[in-house]
């Protein structure tokens, strides 16, 4: 694996990753072209692998966009942020942040509004328990 390039740039790079693999089917592995930063491959995997759960925990949270519903640009940006949030990688401020920045980088600014109320939602419950 190369040296790693920061984690925002290793987000995106996962992102990327996730977004090929759900659309394809195709095994993570598979997608990598060249090697990823270790960070981005790290959380794609981690991401991957958890997909189901994750999906679970964005429908709970918002039933009226439940994670099949979102397109696989939101839903993976989702899984990250919840990833993030569940794992306690960074602090829960970064993780919303973060993804709401990639939401509205590669999708739209609807799309983030979307992304900061689920993850603030979510963060709330989590807060509260």
């Amino acid at each position: 694996m190369r040296p790693p390039a920061g984690r925002r740039a290793g987000r995106r790079q996962a992102l990327f990753l996730l977004y090929q693999w759900d659309l394809t089917g195709q095994p993570l592995a598979s997608l990598f072209e060249g090697e990823p930063d270790a960070f981005a491959a790290s959380l794609a995997q981690a991401v991957s692998e958890r997909a189901a759960d994750l999906d679970l925990r964005i429908t709970e949270t918002s039933k009226e966009w439940p994670a099949d519903r979102l397109g696989t640009l939101e839903r993976n940006v989702l899984r990250i942020g919840v990833y993030e949030l569940e794992e306690g990688t960074v602090p829960p401020e970064v993780a919303i942040n973060e993804a709401v920045v990639l939401a509205k980088r590669y999708a739209s600014e609807e799309a983030s509004r979307l992304v900061n109320g689920i993850l603030g939602r979510i963060f709330r419950d989590e807060a509260a328990v």
